[in-house]
């Protein structure tokens, strides 16, 4: 089974760092805003997932006609939307990008994509802003799955993340056809850092 998720965040709501810590299982804090491709191979209920990941910064760009947005779109399985619980503009773009995505899915293809909003820095509580009930509520108004976790303190809240998608994905047996192979995705990204870095999503 193989399935193509993308994540995408504002800047240091910790995407990259949730990315990196379900992959390699340590926490590296510091990241630029780059975009980066990563295919792991997990065990979920006994049988092998591959995963391709997308780790995608977020653009105030999601309306242009074949975007690297819509393309992501088009390609990805499921989808981790990533704010922080201290940061509520972050909480704002998720929102916004949820709406978004379900959009573009139906002008394209007419799929129920799978998507789980996350609520990153749980371990920050004291800085919070952005209130559990309220990612609660937006994940149950969008049929999105809800999750707080913490990149920096440990390993099983990102793991939950991912295995709840692969979950909700084969659910919807969106995992069940063949999506890009790596080889696909390198020569997608290509095109995508082929635009001006403005453009990119």
């Amino acid at each position: 089974m193989e399935a193509n998720i993308v994540v995408i965040g504002t800047e240091s709501v910790g995407k990259s760092a949730m990315t990196v810590r379900l992959l390699t299982r340590k926490f590296i804090g510091e990241y630029g805003d780059i975009e980066s491709i990563y295919s792991q191979s997990f065990i979920v209920d006994g049988r092998e997932v591959t995963l391709n990941i997308w780790d995608s910064p977020y653009s105030q760009k999601l309306s242009v006609e074949a975007s690297p947005f819509q393309k992501k779109v088009q390609w990805a399985d499921g989808f981790v939307l990533v704010y922080s619980i201290c940061d509520r503009a972050s909480f704002n773009a998720v929102s916004r990008l949820v709406q978004r995505i379900k959009s573009t899915k139906d002008c394209l293809n007419g799929d129920k994509v799978p998507i789980a909003i996350v609520g990153n820095k749980r371990d920050l509580h004291h800085r919070r802003t952005v209130l559990s009930e309220e990612g609660r509520m937006l994940a149950l108004n969008t049929d999105s799955l809800f999750f707080e976790a913490s990149a920096a303190e440990n390993y099983h809240s990102v793991l939950s993340v991912f295995n709840g998608l692969v979950d909700r994905m084969k659910d919807g047996k969106l995992t069940t056809r063949r999506p890009l192979r790596l080889k696909g995705i390198v020569k997608t990204m290509s095109a995508v850092f082929a635009r001006r870095r403005t453009d990119s999503l």
